[in-house]
């Protein structure tokens, strides 16, 4: 039996997808399947609605919306689910991401929008909540978000001190 994707993902526009790959990628080292699609809040609404509101039928448990510039896919997705909705900023654009980030960050009550980081760290760090969300219920995933924050650490420790015997300190 194929497994159904928990997670979606879906950007504004084909520039969005290499940052967005980078959440499927930490969803793939979790091995949690994603559905990723390119809808646009203000280009194809009528298919953002669709897809928002079929979403949990479907077997999803948390979306991912990334865009930039005006930035209203993830609210127009959380205004047709009740699954958590992560907004992820893209970077670019005259304002560099800002816009997409208060865009993003700015909804009204009663329509929720987690928002992280602007571009691509905001992206990892979207798929690294919605493995959280995941993990509340789920014990194996939760030992591998302890894996990873271990490894995660081991990591920054060789590099200070790989950097400190550089420095012969």
């Amino acid at each position: 039996m194929e497994r159904r994707p928990l997670v979606g993902i879906v950007m504004g526009s084909p520039t969005d997808s290499e940052t967005m790959l980078a959440a499927k990628s930490v969803l793939d080292e979790f091995d949690i399947r994603a559905e990723v699609r390119i809808m646009s809040a203000h280009r194809t609404p009528e298919e953002v609605s669709i897809w928002a509101r079929g979403a949990a039928a479907k077997g999803l448990q948390v979306i991912i919306a990334a865009a930039g510039l005006a930035a209203h896919l993830a609210g127009v997705v959380a205004a047709h689910t009740v699954l958590p909705v992560i907004g992820v900023p893209m970077d670019g654009g005259p304002l560099q991401g800002l816009d997409a980030l208060l865009s993003t960050v700015q909804m009204p009550r009663g329509t929720p929008v987690a928002t992280v980081a602007i571009g691509k760290a905001g992206a990892v760090n979207a798929a690294l909540l919605a493995v959280r969300m995941l993990a509340l219920h789920e014990p194996e995933l939760q030992k591998k978000l302890e894996s990873y924050q271990q490894k995660t650490a081991q990591s920054l420790l060789e590099a200070d001190q790989e950097l400190n015997a550089k420095l012969g300190s």
